[in-house]
Parts: structure tokens; C-alpha cells; sequence
């Protein structure tokens, strides 16, 4: 008990002075460029007790932005989804990428595809709405990941799961191989 007592006091004296401590440093100003023109001389002088939201995009020119193909429409949608299985031996159409997936299910496929050590194509269905519908139309199935090997849907997360649990999702990737 004694020890108890002496630990949550210290622990509170501890706090007490790195407040004071934290309270009497003083904090120069930062400086940032000015966001209507990111490469003009003039700076803009803020202190980061007042601004705690520092934008770090200076709104760079689009010419540095990624370039994404519009898909405009169902019937464009329909024949990229084709093109992209006929042309991908392994097609996966999931949220996000494969470095970084942006649902379990999507992540738990690029788990299971790595675990094969398959190289695979993939499309971020978030960056194309048209094709997120699109591919649903397609295979029939209403939810995403999709995959397809050598041309034919395989199914969503739960299938692929179960195929790689099974060892037949292993057997079909190194098919032709």
C-alpha cells in the first residue's frame, strides 16, 4: 500500500512539473510558404500553439498528379473489365491497392494471393465507380474483391479463403505454369 502511495505520488509530481516545464518553453514561429504561390519568396509566419493544422500540399501543378483513365459509362466499363481479364492471366479488382487495402476483404485476398506468391493485377474499384458497378455486372457477384484466373471469375474473399485452405487455389494458379 505504502508503495502504491509513493508511485502515484511521484507520478503525480512528475506530471505537475512537465506542465510547468511545457508551459514555460517558448515556441518559435514556423514558417511556411505561402499557398497562393508555393514558389514565391514571401513567408507567412505562423505559431504552431495558435495553428495547429499545417496544410503540407502546396497545391503542386497537375502535371504531378496521377492520371487516371475516365470510364464514362457502363458499356466502357463492361469492355475494360474485359479487356483486363483477357489480358491479366490474375485479375483482382479490389478497395485500394495491394500495398494498401482499404477493407479486410480486399487485404485478406492479397494476403492469401501472396501467400501463393502469385504476381496478379489488380484495379482499385474506389478510383472508378464505373467499374466498382461495372464488375459486379460482369461476374454477377454483388460484392468486392472479385478474382479471375486465366479468364474465369473465381469468386469473392470467402471462396478464394476456402480454395487456399483447401490447396485448390494452389492448383489452379500453378496450372500452365
Amino acid at each position: 500500500m505504502m508503495m502504491k502511495l509513493a508511485a502515484s505520488t511521484l507520478l503525480r509530481t512528475a506530471r505537475r512539473t512537465a506542465a510547468r516545464s511545457v508551459a514555460s518553453v517558448d515556441v518559435p514561429s514556423v514558417q511556411f510558404l505561402s499557398s497562393s504561390n508555393p514558389f514565391s519568396r514571401s513567408k507567412t509566419s505562423f505559431s504552431p500553439i495558435e495553428h495547429r493544422v499545417a496544410f503540407f500540399s502546396l497545391g503542386s501543378h497537375d502535371d504531378f498528379a496521377p492520371k487516371r483513365k475516365a470510364v464514362d459509362g457502363e458499356d466502357e466499363a463492361l469492355k475494360m473489365i474485359q479487356e483486363h481479364v483477357d489480358s491479366n492471366r490474375i485479375m483482382l479488382y479490389m478497395k485500394g491497392n495491394p500495398s494498401m487495402p482499404m477493407c479486410g476483404f480486399s487485404a485478406r485476398v492479397v494476403g492469401v494471393l501472396k501467400e501463393e506468391g502469385a504476381d496478379f493485377a489488380s484495379v482499385n474499384v474506389l478510383d472508378y465507380p464505373a467499374i466498382r458497378e461495372g464488375v459486379k455486372k460482369f461476374s454477377d457477384w454483388p460484392t468486392i474483391p472479385q478474382l479471375y484466373v486465366d479468364g474465369e471469375f473465381i469468386g469473392g474473399c470467402d471462396i478464394v479463403t476456402q480454395m487456399h485452405e483447401s490447396g485448390e487455389l494452389s492448383e489452379l494458379l500453378n496450372e500452365d505454369e
